[in-house]
């Protein structure tokens, strides 16, 4: 199946996960059950940008159980060695992580627990840094509607569509919203969810989890997703970046 008439704002975003410096994907987001693939994070970035992927987006899976970043060393090799912009999450959760990450070139930051947590903290990065800069990611559990933080290891009670609506008040523009027990599983996305918050809300919204195929991003670009992230799917061959952009050509 061809994308047909795809338009240049849907973003075909690429994935690298961090655990101890070496690229991973998570089951369903439980760390007990990870994958790890022998490439190197920054040969990881370099395929993805000649292949044609518009960001990469990285999540630091040890500065979002710890609290704080854990690969910056990692993060900053990758700036090196691509010249598409770099997404960073996972762990930040202070003004100082966010500036560290940016002195080393990363173009957007991406808060989980801190935004949900703290939205206090929230509207202090938005007034520093422009809600350009700063991404919220909303991840779920229970049919994708009962936001998680912490590393996906913390539970709540709120709604992510009640939340979303929150955050679009407070000045967030963009949101990535991952339905958890779809990551990781090589099935589908919540295309549900995700066409409930882009009819919800005014956000721009990025899906997350469960992305497989091309039929997959043309779905999901049909309902309004400004774009997708791919991971497990691209690791695994299910799927590949330069199929996609030449669907999308």
């Amino acid at each position: 199946m061809h994308i047909e008439h795809c338009k240049l704002k849907f973003e075909i975003i690429p994935a690298i996960d961090l655990m101890h410096g070496k690229c991973v994907r998570l089951y369903k987001g439980k760390y007990s059950q990870k994958t790890e693939y022998p490439i190197s994070p920054t040969a990881q970035a370099e395929i993805f940008e000649m292949e044609g992927g518009d960001r990469i987006h990285v999540v630091d899976l040890d500065g979002a159980k710890k609290g704080e970043p854990q690969n910056l060393r990692t993060i900053a090799k990758i700036c090196e060695v691509v010249n598409i912009s770099v997404e960073v999450g996972g762990g930040v959760r202070r003004i100082e992580d966010a500036e560290k990450l940016f002195e080393i070139g990363v173009e957007r930051i991406i808060l989980g627990t801190v935004a949900i947590e703290q939205p206090e903290i929230l509207e202090k990065f938005l007034q520093k840094f422009g809600a350009e800069k700063i991404v919220v990611g909303l991840d779920a559990r229970k049919g994708g509607l009962k936001l998680a933080t912490r590393g996906w290891e913390g539970k709540t009670d709120l709604d992510v569509i009640d939340f979303a609506e929150k955050l679009e008040k407070m000045g967030v523009k963009r949101i990535i919203y991952t339905d958890i027990a779809r990551d990781g599983t090589l099935t589908f996305p919540n295309f549900d969810v995700n066409e409930r918050l882009v009819n919800t809300t005014n956000l721009k919204i990025i899906a997350s989890g469960g992305v497989t195929d091309l039929a997959h991003l043309e779905i999901l670009r049909e309902v309004g997703c400004e774009g997708a992230i791919l991971g497990k799917a691209l690791y695994e061959n299910k799927i590949s970046l330069a199929e996609v952009k030449a669907a999308c050509a």
